[in-house]
């Protein structure tokens, strides 16, 4: 079965399915594991003392509003994202919440940004580049529009270690693979990372790395389950029948108190030099 990342092809999915991907990824930033995590990598870009700041690949907005709402940030903020979907759902959270005044919003291709070379006084790339195409490309072109002495933050899923429980433990191998097809492009990326940003002649300041797991009942994972029944059919990786079976049995699994959902994130902080 021919199957394709969902979230590498947001400028050409129906609204139904976008409506998804909106859910699960405001679902997924509004989580304390995952707002704890991103505050760390925005902590230590300094992120506060930048003056302009990009969002590439900004989805619905989750880390530009972060960055808005921090205390000591009073500066502007250029949001990107391929899907015109995402950016006008993007633009009304920002509103929602009051600091829509201080993000601009726009669509574009984080492969070649039109905007002119050292913008920005920092930049990140968060939960983007395990969706692209071209992962090298997009390391290089945020290292362009980055100045001299600008800092950079990436952030993402190391999703060859995503994995759900399962009495059988080959279906679950299976059923974790397709998963894996259905919303990631580059599942081991966040692995090559190290040399991406030396190639790119980034040089790295700081490093950090995440466990989130869900044991016993689905939590963090919950909102995921919920998207994946609808976004496997849509890759082409499962039948809707097989995805709601699949779901079917993480629910009960949770109910049961058996559960078991994990995956390794990481941080990566780097400075152009």
């Amino acid at each position: 079965m021919s199957t394709i990342d969902v979230y590498r092809i947001t400028d050409k999915l129906d609204d139904p399915t976008l409506n998804v991907v909106v859910t699960r990824l405001e679902a997924r930033g509004k989580h304390p594991r995952f707002i704890a995590m991103m505050d760390q990598y925005l902590q230590a870009m300094g992120i506060d003392a930048a003056k302009t700041v990009l969002d590439m690949g900004c989805g619905t907005g989750v880390a530009a509003r972060a960055i808005a709402r921090r205390k000591g940030f009073a500066s502007r903020i250029t949001a990107i994202d391929l899907s015109s979907y995402l950016v006008t759902a993007a633009g009304r959270l920002a509103e929602e919440e009051g600091v829509g005044g201080a993000i601009e919003f726009r669509t574009g291709d984080s492969h070649s940004l039109q905007l002119p070379t050292a913008t920005f006084d920092a930049a990140v790339a968060h939960t983007l580049v395990s969706h692209v195409a071209d992962p090298r490309t997009v390391l290089q072109e945020l290292a362009r529009i980055v100045r001299p002495g600008g800092m950079i933050g990436v952030f993402d899923g190391d999703y060859a270690s995503l994995t759900f429980g399962s009495d059988d433990v080959e279906k679950g191998k299976a059923d974790d693979e397709a998963i894996i097809n259905a919303i990631v492009t580059n599942p081991r990326v966040m692995r090559q990372m190290p040399g991406l940003l030396r190639d790119a002649d980034l040089e790295l300041m700081a490093s950090f790395e995440h466990v989130v797991a869900d044991i016993g009942k689905a939590e963090f994972w919950a909102s995921g389950v919920e998207s994946f029944v609808r976004l496997l059919p849509k890759s082409g990786a499962m039948t809707e029948a097989q995805a709601q079976r699949w779901g079917k049995s993480m629910f009960e699994r949770s109910e049961q108190g058996v559960f078991f959902g994990a995956c390794n994130y990481y941080s990566y902080v780097a400075r152009r030099r």
